[in-house]
């Protein structure tokens, strides 16, 4: 394959690109999308996905794609919330959201048989009233100019209140180039690349890499869900170039036999880029050991694109930092009272990229004044520059710990368990204490045939970080919840603890 899209036994060349994605515009035409307005994507990885979101562009609307995970009622706040007259999704995704009197009118895709095996559910059929793929064939091919299109509308994941739908305006031609030489600079885009999807194209950084790839005339490769093994067969059959994972899935192929790993060639690869979450000190050097140069980490936002990048080879001069700011980048560092940091203190992150249009919530502009300083935007997260400017990562603001009066970042302690013999991960947040306010709980989540006990947990970390900063409760599970991502749910750790918001 040297363009277009594959999945599965399906390959969808160039030119057969180009038509299906002017016989969907057709489609949506004639479903009355109109410039401006706003579909919804409910889909697991699929060939449907990148079309539908380019055939939305075409017309000059903004595609939304909403998270597969989230229960009824919060995919109903994010449809209510953004104004969505349309919704497309996999039948077996639209049939848990009930009825659809008084919402967007929606549209079912047939669940792809490769979607149905890899995730062991049955697909159901679709009601001839409301299929989409019905509608393509019977629709005439858009032929008209292509407008110009907002970016792709994401939600932003808080862990306190309603998600923010985060949305900017229409790009012109210089725009374009101005993102796009960001992207170049963190994700390596360029035409003609050949990119793995393996995570989910809801989430803004693969949902960017899979729709540059192909707009730059290059080859996309989606697998239905990320598997270790299967990952690094079609590195290796599609010569892949390009691949955005999270730490989870280095996690997984790290624990492949090493005998099993040998069986692949890897050598295409160009770049293996990561984010969304933190990744422990030494999973990433056994990627950076495996892998080399490839291995590039970042740190961003929805609200504000790409701000830092770091090689390999910096992280290891310096472990633990996110990189120093790329062109057209700026970071600065402010405590609570809003005075501007010097390197090696940590506070608030503030950061711009310049080369991306301001932003504002959807239906909540007195916010984005809110997150606002000196030009430069905060998301809640706190960290250091040091004195070369590389930026080092704390925790969230709005998942701090305040106990007995004295601030706790989960993301130290979680560091310190990510060091602990037999942890394959964990996470810490606060719960309710009668005496403190809040208490440090930690769930912990052992490795295969680990075994681990509270006890042991506690005894570990004393000897690590300072003893206020100790769990008081632990919890060993076999699982934790997780998005498809890989990144921990942790709203649905902390619910049990606390009754009300």
């Amino acid at each position: 394959m040297t363009d277009g899209i594959a999945f599965g036994a399906r390959h969808v060349g160039a030119a057969e690109l180009a038509g299906l994605i002017a016989r969907h515009a057709g489609a949506l035409d004639a479903a009355g999308v109109r410039p401006g307005g706003t579909v919804a994507l409910l889909l697991r990885n699929d060939i449907a996905f990148p079309v539908l979101s380019l055939a939305i562009a075409r017309l000059g609307a903004t595609a939304l794609p909403i998270n597969w995970h989230l229960r009824p009622d919060e995919v109903d706040y994010l449809l209510a919330d953004s104004g969505a007259a349309h919704l497309i999704g996999h039948a077996d995704l639209l049939a848990p959201l009930g009825p659809a009197a008084g919402g967007p009118a929606r549209f079912a895709l047939a669940t792809p048989p490769e979607i149905a095996a890899a995730y062991g559910i049955e697909a159901p059929p679709v009601p001839p009233a409301s299929d989409w793929q019905r509608r393509v064939d019977a629709a005439a091919a858009w032929d008209g100019p292509a407008r110009p299109a907002p970016p792709t509308m994401l939600y932003t994941s808080g862990t306190t209140g309603r998600p923010k739908g985060v949305c900017r305006p229409p790009l012109d031609a210089a725009g374009l180039q101005r993102v796009a030489a960001s992207m170049a600079h963190v994700f390596g885009t360029r035409p003609g690349m050949r990119t793995l999807a393996v995570a989910p194209m809801y989430h803004g950084a693969p949902n960017a890499m899979a729709l540059s790839t192909l707009r730059g005339g290059g080859a996309l490769v989606i697998l239905p869900r990320f598997d270790a093994e299967a990952t690094l067969e079609a590195i290796d059959a599609h010569r892949i170039t390009h691949v955005f994972m999270v730490p989870t899935m280095f996690v997984r192929l790290l624990r492949l036999p090493a005998a099993v790993r040998a069986c692949f060639r890897l050598d295409s690869l160009e770049r293996v880029v990561h984010g969304a979450a933190p990744c422990a000190p030494e999973v990433k050097r056994a990627m950076i050991d495996w892998l080399g140069e490839r291995i590039v980490d970042y740190y961003g936002a929805t609200e504000l694109g790409p701000i830092t990048s770091v090689t390999a080879s910096e992280w290891l001069q310096r472990p633990g930092t996110l990189g120093r700011a790329v062109p057209g980048a700026r970071i600065a560092i402010y405590d609570a009272s809003g005075q501007r940091l010097p390197a090696g203190v940590a506070g608030e992150i503030y950061a711009v990229n310049d080369n991306y249009p301001d932003f504002t919530y959807h239906n909540l502009p007195a916010h984005r004044a809110e997150v606002g300083r000196d030009g430069l935007v905060t998301c809640g997260d706190v960290g250091h520059l040091d004195a070369d400017g590389y930026l080092f990562l704390g925790d969230r603001r709005r998942d701090m710990i305040i106990s007995g009066g004295v601030n706790i970042y989960p993301a130290e302690v979680e560091a310190a368990l990510a060091l602990m013999p037999g942890v394959a991960d964990s996470a810490v947040f606060g719960i309710p204490d009668a005496e403190f306010g809040e208490a440090v709980c930690a769930h912990v989540q052992p490795l295969p045939g680990a075994a681990l006990d509270a006890a042991a947990v506690r005894a570990f970390l004393r000897e690590r970080i300072a003893g206020y900063k100790v769990p008081r409760q632990v919890e060993i599970a076999a699982t934790l919840p997780r998005e498809e991502s890989g990144k921990i749910i942790k709203r649905k750790l902390r619910a049990p603890y606390w009754p009300a918001p």
